[in-house]
């Protein structure tokens, strides 16, 4: 053998012997890597066999199912038909080319983030239940999937003499961290993701602890069977679902290769919309004749694929926990952490919410943690890969005392979560981060007032709080540095912040109560008030009682948006404003026109002349409601550039739709000006 081949055989031995440790952890231990690290783990072993074919042995990880099952603690079974795994593709690239040789009519399906398990009825009776292991061979865990209530012990209806029921087994994510605490609380080491806490539960050798978990299960496919011979994928799952057993709510048939993408394209904008995790969408050939002449390879069906979204979670080092100061006061715990790249963007910070959740977590300063950042959410520990700690991870303490002003910290009231720093007129941390809100597209849309510029006006003692923001001139930008020239002269930013508050003077009287900073008073609040009361003094002359009726109000905002009212310096903020000439009254001239009060409308797609916020800005501004989803309550459905399969559920449902430029005739005359596309 030349040295050359040596020195592959080599590589090849320390990839593969990589794959298969981190393949073992994650179906019979506690993974120290993500799924999306394992991914391009495996990927990376398949590239190097296509490189060098010489090298793909059979018992190469590329040809093998799941992992062989761990040695003593349960029974192994053989399963009655093998279990396959599933081929994925990662770009729509990758998709159409497995669509373009693999014909529909097709299923789609959510990839549920959890464990697979196998049943196995006879005469209509659990006899069996086993998990993955090798896709031959798994663990008898008959006991514990008796446990779980999603699992039924005898079918009904008209049940075959055997059938054999794959499934997936899950935890919602909003049972995740109470079982966390639980866990914690009784000296175990904490669960990195619900993943993890599913498998464990799984395995559990006492029945009453898997019972602890709160497991569901939904059915993805069917083994070997007697008496039943479905033609379809499809009609497999609604007899499951006739005889009691849990299929998804997600599942769907495609027609054409082209709703398939759809589908990949709807779900990746709502990987959270679904009751469990979900890292992909399965595609699977309908037909069970047309599956069998695809038939497999040595690990996976022909017939079906797996595309996997980008990850959104991560493994990376918690370097430390620091506290932040927000625009209310609150004193949030966030994670400062080894920079990683993560779902389009490097993080180097993510949020722990509050010190009661650190704690809940279990994290540890020096942990390798698991972090998810999910589309536009802020980046989140989920929790510790604790099987990799050494002993050097120390507890986080939270401060006394408010990091930036050094005021003492405390909670608002009996019973709050959060701690907050009382100092609220003059924490410069809290007006700054005051001056950024206000200063957003959500509230005054002051596009010359950032983070730094805020910091530089109340560092330079320019603005003491946001009373004198909108009596700013020339002169008092000449104390500060972000807006100044070397010569000490107003530079441009300076004149354009000086134009954006003239201009803000004008906002509607919503974004001026949003830019405020009330405690839960956001922008779908905001608008209910101004909607209902039209001025500034009649809100604040309004009772608690009042104001809680209005719609999408309640009590809470009611008595938050009373109580910011009692503080002199709040009313203050007010009269300066008001004298600055800011807008306190919404009248005919700066009210936009209500044309859609009362009709719903979806829009799906990119528009030319709209961002996706102004969209709804445009829509809810003029009385109507912007929906995210489509059903027989929505008036009408505007289609953009690349829709998703929203537009395809409006023509199911007969809902008009509207091209760009009817939407724009919609905005501005209502439905009269519609003409010949008036609704259906």
């Amino acid at each position: 053998m030349s040295e050359e081949l040596q020195d592959l055989h080599r590589q090849w031995d320390e990839l593969a012997e990589e794959v298969r440790h981190h393949r073992d952890l994650y179906y019979n231990g506690q993974p120290v890597i993500s799924d999306a690290e394992f991914d391009t783990l495996f990927r990376r072993l398949q590239q190097f066999e296509e490189l060098h074919p010489e090298l793909a042995v059979p018992d190469s990880p590329t040809m093998e199912v799941g992992a062989p099952t761990a040695s003593g603690a349960f029974a192994d079974v053989t399963h009655l038909e093998r279990m396959m795994s599933l081929d994925n593709v990662f770009s729509a690239e990758e998709m159409q080319e497995w669509l373009d040789k693999t014909p529909g009519p097709y299923l789609t399906e959510l990839k549920i983030d959890g464990l697979s398990i196998d049943l196995v009825y006879e005469e209509g009776t659990l006899t069996r239940a086993a998990t993955r292991g090798d896709g031959r061979v798994g663990e008898d865990i008959t006991a514990n999937a008796r446990v779980i209530r999603d699992i039924p012990h005898e079918l009904k209806g008209d049940f075959p003499d055997l059938v054999e029921v794959r499934g997936e087994v899950f935890i919602r994510p909003e049972d995740f961290p109470e079982l966390n605490e639980q866990r914690i609380a009784e000296g175990g080491k904490p669960f990195a993701n619900p993943r993890n806490t599913a498998a464990g539960g799984l395995r559990q050798k006492n029945p009453e602890d898997v019972e602890k978990r709160k497991l569901h299960m939904i059915c993805h496919g069917i083994g070997a069977r007697e008496g039943f011979t479905p033609k379809t994928q499809h009609e497999a799952y609604e007899k499951l679902a006739e005889w009691g057993l849990p299929v998804s709510e997600y599942t769907r048939r495609a027609e054409t290769a082209a709703e398939v993408q759809e589908a990949v394209a709807y779900w990746a904008d709502h990987r959270h919309d679904a009751i469990h995790e979900m890292d992909g969408l399965v595609v699977k050939v309908d037909s069970i004749a047309a599956q069998r002449s695809l038939g497999s390879t040595s690990r996976a069906p022909r017939w079906a694929i797996a595309y996997k979204y980008p990850p959104e979670e991560v493994t990376t080092k918690l370097q430390d926990i620091e506290v932040s100061i927000g625009r209310t006061g609150r004193a949030t715990p966030f994670a400062v952490l080894e920079p990683v790249f993560v779902s389009g963007s490097t993080v180097s910070m993510a949020t722990l919410h509050n010190q009661h959740e650190v704690k809940r977590k279990g994290v540890l300063i020096g942990d390798t943690v698991v972090v998810r950042k999910a589309g536009e959410i802020i980046p989140e520990v989920l929790g510790p890969v604790a099987d990799l700690r050494d002993g050097t991870e120390r507890e986080f303490v939270f401060p006394s005392t408010c990091p930036v002003c050094g005021t003492e910290l405390a909670p608002a009231k009996e019973g709050d979560a959060d701690w907050r720093c009382p100092n609220t007129r003059s924490c410069p941390a809290q007006l700054g981060a005051r001056l950024e809100y206000l200063a957003s597209r959500g509230a005054f849309d002051i596009e010359a007032l950032g983070e730094k510029g805020a910091a530089d006006l109340i560092a330079s003692g320019v603005l003491v709080d946001e009373a004198r923001l909108f009596d700013l001139t020339e002169e008092d930008l000449q104390k500060s540095q972000a807006y100044t020239r070397k010569d000490g002269q107003v530079n441009a930013a300076g004149k354009k912040l000086l134009a954006n508050l003239e201009s803000a003077k004008q906002a509607e009287l919503w974004r001026v109560l949003v830019a405020l900073s009330i405690r839960h008073v956001g922008p779908t609040a905001a608008r209910a008030l101004a909607a209902r009361y039209k001025s500034m003094s009649s809100l604040v002359d309004a009772p608690v009682a009042d104001l809680a009726e209005t719609d999408g109000v309640g009590t809470i905002i009611a008595e938050s948006f009373k109580d910011w009212f009692e503080v002199d310096w709040h009313r203050d903020i007010v009269r300066a404003w008001a004298n600055a000439g800011v807008t306190m009254e919404d009248t005919a001239e700066n009210a936009a026109p209500q044309t859609l009060e009362g009709l719903t409308v979806v829009v799906t797609g990119a528009l030319e002349g709209f961002s996706r916020d102004e969209v709804k800005e445009a829509i809810v501004s003029r009385g109507g409601k912007a929906a995210g989803s489509v059903s027989k309550k929505t008036s009408y459905v505007v289609v953009g550039d690349n829709p998703g399969s929203k537009a395809a559920k409006a023509e199911e449902l007969g809902v008009t739709i509207l091209n760009e430029e009817e939407f724009a005739r919609l905005l501005g005359g209502g439905e009269a000006a519609l003409g010949a596309v008036d609704k259906q």
